[in-house]
């Protein structure tokens, strides 16, 4: 069999994760007070969507600390899935939050409140610039990892968040048009849905045990089958144990008179090389060749 390890994100990452989420949190107190003193939905929703990004944030650092811990007694992979995990919880609570910001913002597209352009528009354009100065921390960091590219598009996503509301800011002063915060809180709902569904999706295939994107379980076995003296393969799964860590398995084999391990070595090669595939268990066993001679069991004799 052949193990190689997957790297981990380097500890860089965790210090761009912390910056981030300081950056986050400092600013949705404000946003909240203001969101309430306003009485702007679209301020509250960005102000929802932010905690979110915060959370995201916040699992990565924890889930990033459990990863890194070595494998022993019944994990035998570690807790490199915790990310996986947290991932689910965090495509979650985005899911939830935006259906309840879309059924407020339905409400006050039908009955709009009184809202105050001025301190949306203020606060919008305060958070254009937290999340454009979030997002170039980020975008720094390793984003092969599941939660820290979650965590990447939670911020990018409110960076558009912002800039829908400072634009119902502005036409609220312009126009008294009331109904443009419930408006620019409908579209911060469906960045949510959008993001939220996407970490579901993408977590929910690496905790299914599907292939990774990208990989064809059908052509790697077609490739590994034309192999030089491979007769067939079969059992091949291709699995993600946690983002960007992917393990492959399978049953090879080859032509009598073959060397197994040297087989074995050339495959697991092919793997990294053509498909990134670092994490390999290959089996290769020569064909049995000729009718199958089983000699019967003498009296007395215990099959072993």
């Amino acid at each position: 069999m052949a193990h190689h390890h997957h790297h981990h994100a380097p500890a860089g990452d965790s210090r761009r994760l912390g910056l981030a989420l300081g950056l986050i949190l400092a600013f949705m107190v404000v946003e909240v007070v203001v969101g309430i003193l306003a009485d702007s939905l679209a301020l509250l929703s960005d102000a929802a969507h932010m905690l979110t990004d915060a959370g995201a944030i916040a699992l990565a650092l924890v889930a990033a600390r459990l990863a890194g811990r070595p494998a022993g007694g019944g994990f035998t992979f570690g807790l490199k899935r915790a990310e996986i995990l947290s991932a689910q919880v965090n495509g979650a609570t985005l899911v939830a939050l935006a259906v309840v910001i879309l059924a407020e913002g339905v409400r006050r597209l039908i009955d709009p409140p009184s809202v105050e352009g001025g301190p949306v528009l203020a606060v919008a354009l305060a958070g254009i610039v937290v999340n454009l100065a979030a997002t170039w921390v980020l975008a720094g960091a390793e984003r092969r990892s599941l939660n820290v590219e979650g965590a990447f598009q939670h911020v990018l996503t409110d960076l558009f968040a912002f800039i829908a509301t400072a634009i119902a800011g502005a036409v609220i002063l312009a126009t008294d048009f009331g109904r443009a915060d419930g408006i620019a809180a409908l579209l911060v709902a469906a960045l949510m849905l959008r993001s939220g569904w996407g970490l579901l999706r993408d977590s929910g295939r690496v905790l299914l045990e599907a292939s990774p994107r990208g990989l064809d379980p059908d052509e790697i076995g077609r490739i590994l089958a034309a192999q030089r003296h491979v007769v067939e393969v079969h059992d091949l799964h291709v699995w993600e144990v946690t983002s960007g860590m992917t393990s492959l398995s399978a049953h090879v084999t080859v032509r009598a008179g073959c060397d197994t391990q040297s087989h074995r070595r050339q495959l697991a090669d092919l793997l990294r090389e053509r498909f990134g595939i670092d994490h390999t268990t290959l089996q290769v066993e020569e064909r049995h060749e000729g009718p199958l001679e089983i000699e019967p069991l003498r009296p007395g004799q215990r099959a072993t």
